[in-house]
Formats: C-alpha cells, structure tokens, sequence
C-alpha cells in the first residue's frame, strides 16, 4: 500500500545510506542503493514472483531515470520492469513497501510509544497528558484531529493522525515478535471509526437540512474512502516502525505470503481460497490456448512424399526441405473420480472447475465423486455457464454416502466398477483424486489394475506432500503400481502443469 508521494526523497536513499537525495539514482558498482535493489529481487524470487536477470538488468536502467522525490513513479518503473502477470501484483507491492518504507530515527519504536498503559481488560488507559514525548496529542486532541482531517479530506492531515494514532494505541515494542497485524487491531479498535463516520454523516444533516438518499449514499461512500485510506496510512506507519525496528530481511519473511499458484489447497484460508478462485478463471483461459497450440504444432506426422518431391523442384530436384503430414491428435476422453470428503473436498473441487472450464479440449468429460459411496455429477455440468454454481450442486446434492460418511476408496471404487467400468474404452483417460487414505477399509486395487488395463492412461493425484504418503491409513503405495502417473498436486501451479500433461 503506498505511503504517499510525500516526504519521498528520503524513501530510497535512507535506505541506500542515509542521507536524502533528490533527483535521479544513481546505480553504480559499490553504491547501497545498488545491494538494495538486489536484496528486493531476491525477495520477489522467494515469493515466487519470476525476476530474471534480464529484467533485473531492466529494473536497474529504469531507475537511473527516475527522480527520488516521485516514490509512485519509482514504484511502477520497478513493477513495469519485473512484474509480468496481475496476480503477482500484491506479492510485489508487499515486499517493495517492505524494501522502499521510509525510515529513520523518526520512526524508530522508543520509551515515548509506551507510555500509555494497558489495563486488565486489554484497553488502553491514556495518562491524560501528552507524556514525556512533548508530541504526542491526548485522546481528546487525536479524535479531534482525525474528525477534521476526515471531514475535510486533506491527506496530510490524514497521514499526520494516523502516525499520531499508531504512537498512542498502538503499544509496539522494541524487538517483541508480535505482528503488525496486532498492532493494526489494536489502533483500530481505539479510533471508533465506526463512530466517527456516524458524526461525519449527522453533522452534514444538521447543517444543510434534509438532502435526497442519494446525496447521502455519495457522502457515506466519500467518507469511507477516506477512512480506508486512513487504514491504509495505519498500516504503513506500523510497517515502517517494525521495519525500522527489526530489519529489512526479517520483515520481508514475517510477512511473505505465497502467490496464488502456490497455496496449498488442504491448508488455504478463506482469504486465500478467494485468490485462489481469481487466480483459475485466467489460468483456464491460458490453459487452453497452451493446449491448442501444443496439438497443432507440438509433432509432426509421417513423411508427406509428394509434397517433399514437388517442393524440390525448387532445388533443381533435391530435397532440401522434408514435408511432413500434419498429425490430427484426437481429444482424450476424461472420466473424473474424485474423493469430496474432509480436507481434500477443496482440491476435488479446483480440479473439477479446471477441467470443466476447459472441456472443449476434451471429446467428453464424466464426472463422478465419493466418500464411502460413489454417484455419477456429470448432469450438473452439463448446459450450464457457471461452474461454481454447478461445483456447489456437486457438495451439496451429490449422493456419496454409503455407511458412515468416512472415506472408502475400495467400496467406491468397486462401485465405479461395477456401474461404469464397460464406459471405459482405449481412448479413456481416467483421473483418481484423493489422498488415498482408506480407514483402513480393503483396499480393492485390482479395480485400479482392470481400470489401467482398459483405460488409455490412468492417472492418480494426490494433494498431500509425498512425504505424508503411505504414512498411517494412507494405501498410495497399493495402487501406485496400477497407475500410469502418480502426481503430487497440492496447488494451482502442480495442477496446471498436470493439466498440461494431458494434450
């Protein structure tokens, strides 16, 4: 989140050797400023944003160029140069506001931040006075401050209280390992933001009378801009006090987060699911394309005789140029068998919306999901744009329970078997989704053996770590040998490069 334009000219060099500067960067061999933007590279590579050297080199020529005063336009120059995909966008202004936050003895964390003191119940109790600080505003002057600056929307002032708020509420610490997370919370809930906008909004009622709904819906929305904003202002303040207190480096691993492509499906917060769920719409579009291109030109076919001999008139008669018969690969047909219980619900549930959205890829796509029991979803899939409505129907309508609701691969299976084992042909590729922990139920792997034998291809993926695999009522080890691939597919990259597999 930017910290505002600003005070800037101090932004990159206080970093690069303390002294401010104003004008372009200079980035020559030796110069801070130089190890600086080499440690911020490396950074965006451990998140797994993908920085070449190229555009490493890119990056450095870019900021030779860009004067220090204009941090938004230091910013963007970096992320023109080293960004190459919108989901990476947050991971890269993460770790710049990391790298490029201001700093300085002004905001280093000292005695005057804790002066307040904390009571039984977890509040502050202000001292009544401005402290042994000499700067720091009462409670009384804070709110004031902040009305006002809120009211007239200036964003000095708005940056001013906030640094104000984060002195008074916020309680850090020297060298305490605490999150910035906690010191946000513990700002926020002494502000009562949510009483300041209620003021704002009664006294434009009372000094301008009785306005339309409308003319109120623009002002709430007006003043919620801007206290968003004043979050914003918040949590850049504590970042730049924790970075200040604890390093760069150290910072930068507190608040690394894994891309999109990354997270872990069976460990994915609900904030993390919503990336993920972004981040599969572009894939799936990209997916495609990738397939298409793969068919068309991935081979060539047999010798095209004629055409060699009749291009090499051209040649005086020699056949300089070979012509090949462009190969017709055919779509494989799929046949989804997906586990939906417990903690894999969520992997079955990103690979069925991957696979559906690019079904065009395939002649035919059936789906089938179980616990202990196994039923056939395909019909939800079918005649519909939104597959997350049609993934939705699958967890909630879908009859998968035979006995207890516990995972039974080899009761489903046989079930699979039995029902739609003939619907398996030499052009069928059959995908098994689980992590293959059976309760210690019969494992019935022949079924897996008769499937592969009948099938085109039959691949296994598993969304655990394959350290975790044959460890307790895990059995991967039972039908490992029956399958033509066994796949550790814990987030969106692994499955995308699965997926990719399949042309």
């Amino acid at each position: 989140m930017g910290d505002g334009g600003q005070g800037s000219a101090v932004t990159v060099a206080d970093h690069a050797s303390g002294i401010g500067a104003v004008g372009s960067l200079p980035v020559a061999a030796g110069d801070p400023l130089l190890d600086l933007l080499n440690g911020f590279i490396a950074e965006l590579r451990a998140v797994g944003i993908p920085a070449s050297l190229t555009e490493n080199l890119d990056a450095m020529e870019a900021v030779k160029h860009i004067p220090v005063e204009d941090r938004d336009t230091f910013k963007y120059a970096l992320a023109a140069t080293l960004v190459k995909n919108q989901a990476h966008w947050k991971a890269f202004e993460t770790v710049f506001e990391v790298y490029f936050s201001l700093r300085g003895a002004q905001y280093e964390i000292t005695e005057d931040d804790l002066e307040d003191v904390t009571d039984a119940d977890g509040e502050i109790a202000a001292e009544g006075d401005r402290g042994g600080s000499g700067d720091m505003l009462s409670p009384e002057e804070l709110a004031e401050m902040l009305y006002r600056a809120l009211m007239r929307g200036d964003a000095e002032m708005i940056r001013a209280a906030a640094r104000q708020a984060v002195r008074r509420y916020a309680g850090m610490e020297p060298g305490r390992p605490v999150g910035g997370t906690y010191y946000l919370y513990r700002t926020l809930r002494n502000l009562d933001l949510e009483g300041v906008l209620e003021r704002l909004m009664d006294v434009d009622q009372e000094t301008e009378g009785d306005v339309d709904d409308f003319e109120l819906r623009l002002r709430r929305d007006t003043y919620e801009l801007r206290i968003a904003e004043l979050k914003r202002q918040i949590e850049a303040e504590i970042r730049r006090r924790l970075v200040a207190d604890r390093g760069v480096e150290a910072m930068a691993k507190t608040l690394r987060k894994p891309l999109p492509s990354d997270i872990d499906f069976m460990h994915a917060s609900r904030e993390e699911m919503a990336s993920l769920r972004k981040a599969i719409y572009p894939l799936t579009r990209k997916l495609a394309a990738r397939l298409v291109r793969k068919r068309r030109h991935g081979r060539s076919g047999p010798l095209d005789f004629r055409s060699t001999v009749r291009h090499s008139l051209s040649y005086g008669g020699v056949p300089v140029e070979p012509k090949f018969r462009h190969p017709r690969p055919h779509k494989p047909d799929i046949m989804v068998v997906a586990d939906v219980s417990g903690s894999v619900a969520a992997f079955a549930r990103f690979t069925l919306h991957l696979v559906y959205a690019i079904s065009s890829q395939f002649s035919k796509v059936r789906s089938f999901v179980f616990i202990d029991g196994l039923d056939e979803v395909t019909q939800y899939f079918e005649g519909t744009d939104d597959i997350a409505e049609a993934v939705h129907r699958v967890n909630t309508e879908a009859d998968v329970v035979w006995v207890d609701g516990h995972s039974d691969y080899g009761h489903a299976l046989g079930v699979f078997w039995d029902n739609y084992g003939n619907d398996v042909g030499p052009r069928t590729t059959v995908l098994i989704l689980g992590d293959a922990r059976n309760n210690y139920h019969a494992p019935e792997s022949w079924i897996v053996k008769a499937l592969q034998e009948k099938a085109r291809h039959l691949y296994w993926l598993n969304p655990e770590p394959r350290s975790y695999w044959d460890t307790g009522d895990s059995i991967v080890g039972e039908y490992a040998p029956h399958c033509d691939g066994v796949f550790e597919v814990r987030n969106l990259r692994q499955l995308e490069a699965f997926v990719d597999r399949l042309a």
